[in-house]
Parts: structure tokens; C-alpha cells; sequence
């Protein structure tokens, strides 16, 4: 059995931001191994209910053992968040009390090399956080265009040497397939030049770049925040985590129009647009994690915490 490691990124700050009480219906979007999860069940005993989404199996099985003592309250779905109107439908959730989404990739998924989403060590191309996925990191590498190889790298891992390396991808690729992470790594490091590379591995942007592409994470992100955001209760709280830009640009555009109230030119005697105020941002600026916890999880540097509150 392999071990599903994973320490929820701040925790407490999550907690609180859901503002948890008895009898509530939860939806944790993306469970990981349960961290988050375990302790929404815990402190909304003895009736709180949750309900989950993910895509590996192997999270589910893990998130399934933690959550064990829970059995009755809470039910997991093998399914992408953003599908959460069938899941809500499937659970019998018309509206819940609270949203939990976290974007990043688990400590396991880095950590078990044959997934092949780490860059520090060698392994097949992988990158797909649902293995029964027929598209993979190895597809992107070896079928995409040269043109879009750096439109990828430069848009999703804002890589200042995108074309570069997708042009120097494309050289490798017509002498042989590329087919490990190390090969990657070799070809991203080789296009960087030798000043750029004095701190450590460069491979990092490229390969985020990569496994967002496969797993469509970008895909629909703006339309299922919003959707999950409106589908709260009155009074209900969404809490989001992101660990790159472009996902927190993203909820943070979402908030910032949900926020917005009438936007008639002032001079109108009364309003015509007939726009109202959805949600009340908790969080002015993003939450991010103590200087201890990132310390401990350095997986938690990049986090952001958004808030937001139904009206």
C-alpha cells in the first residue's frame, strides 16, 4: 500500500475562514489525502456532513482511511470540482455552508517519483493526476508544435525562456522520443543560460507549465469559482487556495465582480443596471502562510488564501 502523504497548507487559516459549525454541508473540492477534510468533520460533530471531489485514486483511498471514524457523514466522488453541479445533485446538495477548494499538487504526487511531476527526479513523463487518463506530460513533449509548446511555457509557467526551450524540445525530439522527467530536465537546463541557472534547478516553471496543460487545470476555473461561489448559502464561506499567479488572478477577479455592486454612471438618477453586490471579500489581500509553517511545509512559500462571503 503506498503511502498518501500530504500536510494541509494553513490549516487553522482555512478553518476559521469557513467559519465551521455543527450540521453544516461542506464541499472540499479537491481532498487530497484529507487533511482539510478531517478536520472540517471533526470540528462540525457530531452532524456536520461533508461532501468531496478528486481525481487520483489513490488520494481518494488514503482520504477514505483518514476519514474512516467519520463513516455516514461524509461521501467522496471520484470527479473534477468543476463538475460539482452533478456531484451536488448525486450527493443531494442543493446549497452548501461552506467551499474549500486547494489547487496545489500533493506532497505524494511530487514525492512518488513514478507519477513524473518532479523535476528533481527521474521518471516517466507522466503528470496525470487521474492515471486512467489516456493523455499525458509524454503527449505534450513529443506531439504539440513548437509554437505552442512556448505559448504554454511562457502563459502557464511564465517563463521568460519559453521559446527557447520549446525550440530546443523540438531539436531533441526529432533524434529521439522524450520520455523521462530527467530528459526534460536536461533539455529545460540546457536552454537557460549559465547566469540564470546559480540558483539551483530551472526546470521548475517548464514542468508546472506542462502538468497544467495536461490535467486542463486552467480549463473552466473562472466559471466553476463563480458557479460554487453563487451556490452558497446566505452567509456561507468559499476559502481558495492558489500556488502560482494565474490561478489567483483568477479567483481574485472572480471575487473582486461578485463584489461589485451598481455600475450606472453616477449622473443616472437611478440605477438601470440592475447589478447587485453577491459576496463580501473577507480577505482585502490574500492570506498567506506564517513564517513557521513555511518553514516546516516549504510547500506552503507560494500559498494564497482568498475569502469570500455570500450575501
Amino acid at each position: 500500500m503506498i503511502e498518501f502523504a500530504h500536510k494541509p497548507v494553513m490549516l487553522e487559516e482555512c478553518m476559521n475562514g469557513l467559519r465551521l459549525k455543527d450540521g453544516g454541508v461542506y464541499f472540499d473540492g479537491t481532498i487530497g489525502g484529507g487533511g482539510h477534510s478531517y478536520e472540517i468533520l471533526a470540528r462540525t460533530a457530531p452532524s456536520g456532513r461533508l461532501v468531496a471531489t478528486d481525481l487520483d485514486d489513490y488520494a481518494i483511498e488514503a482520504a477514505n482511511r483518514r476519514l474512516a471514524e467519520f463513516s455516514g457523514r461524509y461521501e467522496i466522488y471520484k470527479s473534477n470540482y468543476k463538475n460539482f453541479e452533478e456531484v451536488f445533485e448525486k450527493a443531494g446538495v442543493d446549497k452548501p455552508d461552506g467551499v474549500l477548494l486547494d489547487f496545489g499538487v500533493s506532497s505524494f504526487q511530487l514525492d512518488e517519483v513514478s507519477r513524473g511531476f518532479s523535476y528533481m527526479k527521474d521518471a516517466p513523463l507522466d503528470m496525470r493526476m487521474d492515471e486512467t487518463a489516456a493523455f499525458s506530460a509524454e503527449d505534450v513533449v513529443n506531439g504539440y508544435s513548437e509554437q505552442t509548446l512556448a505559448k504554454i511555457i511562457k502563459d502557464y509557467g511564465e517563463e521568460r525562456f519559453a521559446n527557447r526551450i520549446a525550440q530546443n524540445i523540438v531539436k531533441a525530439r526529432t533524434k529521439k522520443r522524450i520520455c523521462t522527467t530527467g530528459e526534460l530536465s536536461e533539455i529545460v537546463e540546457g536552454s537557460i543560460p549559465a547566469k540564470f541557472r546559480q540558483n539551483g534547478p530551472c526546470a521548475r516553471k517548464t514542468f508546472q507549465a506542462i502538468r497544467i496543460e495536461v490535467n486542463g487545470e486552467l480549463d473552466g476555473l473562472e466559471k466553476a469559482v463563480r458557479g460554487l461561489t453563487l451556490r452558497l448559502k446566505k452567509g456561507g464561506r468559499i476559502c481558495i487556495l492558489t500556488f502560482h499567479s494565474l490561478e489567483d488572478r483568477i479567483v481574485k477577479n472572480v471575487f473582486r465582480d461578485l463584489a461589485t455592486d451598481c455600475i450606472c454612471d453616477k449622473s443616472l438618477p437611478v440605477c438601470v443596471c440592475g447589478r447587485k453586490k453577491e459576496i463580501e471579500i473577507v480577505t482585502a489581500k490574500p492570506l498567506v502562510a506564517s513564517e513557521e509553517e513555511r518553514e516546516k511545509n516549504s510547500r506552503s512559500k507560494s500559498a494564497k488564501l482568498r475569502i469570500a462571503e455570500r450575501l
